[in-house]
């Protein structure tokens, strides 16, 4: 329908002729995503005059239609403008019944009816969730709808409704998080009101603990999740998953203090019981996982110690009694993400890697559990670390990945489970694959990192130890003896070949294709001449 005709009417018939031409506009664009930029003046128009209608007392059908033409229009960030004002933003806050400010609702968006019918208010739930849609459209796609959410005071609307979470139709909770989620994502400056003035971080707690029907058996412990229970409801899970992106938003950034540390804890406490929990299929169990992960790893490492202490639910006395199901569960979903054929690493991978990696430098029987699940006693050394389908094949095979951060992250794993010892590193990953590593920490020469570790309680299998002076230290694996090339040369061949080798890398380095480089006594990459003038003086001695 052409717009002009729309709005050539809109502004003068009555309530159901304003329903029907809406409809008609909202039938004919509701799959529609990119729009016609010659028609921008009149869609710009087309927000003004349906704002215009919403301002006025119309049912709550025809406020849903005009909603929803609201939120077809939102889709283009060009046509705002109108919307983007502190009056459209009070309206649409008034439509879905937040808190305009700290002084309450804006009285001309109340609705006329002190008592409405139980149908009449699931037609204003409708019209509160369109509300919702058309708000989470707008700020994500306009920065001066952004502020004016910050002028209106939108968060304290948001935290308000947070409150009533017990009572809240699914759709009503879902994207009153997801605006909360874009809120604190695109306003940095408004996540320290959320968290300080707002208690935001303890309303989105609560939020969880009402969502996952967390029963608590201590001060940080939840309940065990009953096997025989059904799987998580696709809803609880979607709200579950805003609340957690809302949070990790929040956390970003560490106030510190001691309120702060116990809702952190607290935190880790519900994460540890979703852990547990299976959704209806497992491909939102994982996401609910991943969405978990990413927010444990903005809690303080001192806090990953609620995974494992879990008294009632008992533990393994091999790792002082410590409860090592969560720690399972996240190296089953390290392992299901590397597995994964064509995922993005960085954004499915390292998150959990930083956070195993975390909770083993801090957690000694975090590490101890790991390391035998991913670095068990080397035995076949006959083949090279990076080839087979192990847990450490996989690793050591990121440690050349493409990604800086991919490999950067797979290495410094395997560093701390191999308690930051360059021998014990070389002795599961090969001098070539760690050669990355060991340079960015200036270690090429041995030794180690500088995180305290107890002492080592690793022995070497007597497989090992009877490969080992055979292992070829570059490729970490025994290599079947090569046949000697220069073993039939004559003495003027050898120092032919020598000499046309010498030529060769002269020639390269002359050309900057190559420059010689050394190794420091403190471990660090330097140019040749470089090293060798920070060579001690020969003392006459015959030692090397």
């Amino acid at each position: 329908m052409d717009l002009n005709v729309i709005l050539s009417q809109l502004e003068t018939v009555g309530e159901e002729d304003v329903e029907e031409l809406l409809r008609q506009y909202i039938r004919e664009n509701s799959h529609t995503f990119s729009f016609d930029p010659k028609e921008e003046s009149l869609r710009i128009k087309l927000c003004q005059s349906v704002l215009s209608v919403l301002g006025r007392q119309v049912k709550p059908g025809c406020q849903k239609t005009c909603l929803e033409t609201l939120r077809i229009l939102s889709r283009d960030k060009r046509v705002l403008a109108p919307v983007a004002t502190r009056e459209g933003m009070l309206i649409l806050g008034g439509m879905a019944r937040l808190k305009a400010g700290r002084d309450g609702v804006d009285n001309r968006i109340v609705s006329r009816e002190d008592a409405p019918s139980e149908e009449e208010e699931e037609e204003r739930v409708v019209v509160v969730v369109e509300a919702l849609k058309c708000l989470c459209n707008v700020v994500y796609n306009s920065p001066a709808a952004q502020q004016v959410s910050v002028d209106v005071q939108l968060a304290d609307g948001l935290c308000a409704t947070l409150r009533t979470a017990r009572t809240w139709h699914h759709e009503v909770g879902l994207f009153t998080l997801r605006l909360l989620f874009l809120v604190s994502a695109l306003r940095p400056d408004v996540r320290g009101v959320l968290r300080r003035e707002l208690r935001a971080v303890a309303l989105l707690t609560e939020v969880l603990e009402h969502t996952l029907g967390v029963s608590w058996v201590g001060p940080y412990e939840c309940a065990r999740p009953d096997p025989q229970a059904v799987a998580m409801p696709a809803e609880d899970n979607e709200r579950t998953m805003e609340a957690l992106k809302a949070l990790f938003n929040l956390t970003l950034s560490d106030t510190g203090g001691e309120e702060d540390d116990h809702h952190f804890r607290l935190i880790a406490a519900i994460l540890r019981h979703l852990l547990m929990l299976k959704t209806e299929t497992e491909e939102k169990t994982e996401e609910a996982h991943s969405h978990a992960i990413n927010l444990l790893n903005n809690l303080p490492v001192s806090c990953l110690d609620v995974l494992i202490d879990v008294p009632v639910q008992g533990g393994l006395e091999m790792y002082g009694g410590k409860n090592m199901d969560a720690v399972q569960m996240l190296i089953d979903f390290m392992e299901k993400r590397m597995d994964k054929q064509g995922s993005n690493y960085k954004e499915g991978l390292t998150p959990v890697l930083s956070l195993l990696t975390e909770g083993s430098r801090q957690h000694r029987e975090i590490r101890r559990y790991i390391k035998a699940q991913v670095l068990p006693p080397l035995k076949d050394v006959k083949i090279r670390p990076e080839i087979g389908t192990t847990t450490r094949n996989k690793l050591v095979r990121l440690m050349t990945h493409v990604d800086m951060g991919v490999k950067q992250t797979a290495a410094e794993f395997l560093f701390v489970l191999c308690k930051e010892s360059v021998d014990n590193l070389l002795k599961y990953t090969g001098y070539g694959n760690a050669a990355g590593l060991l340079v960015a920490r200036g270690l090429l020469a041995g030794g180690r990192g500088e995180t305290q570790y107890s002492e080592d309680e690793d022995s070497d299998t007597e497989e090992y130890k009877s490969a080992k002076p055979f292992i070829n230290p570059i490729t970490g694996h025994v290599e079947e003896p090569m046949p000697n090339p220069i073993e039939e040369m004559t003495d003027e061949q050898k120092e032919y070949e020598a000499q046309k080798l010498v030529n060769m890398f002269d020639k390269l380095s002359r050309q900057n294709v190559i420059r010689p480089m050394g190794v420091r006594p403190d471990g660090t990459l330097a140019p040749l001449e470089e090293t060798l003038c920070d060579q001690p003086e020969d003392s006459g001695s015959d030692s090397d």
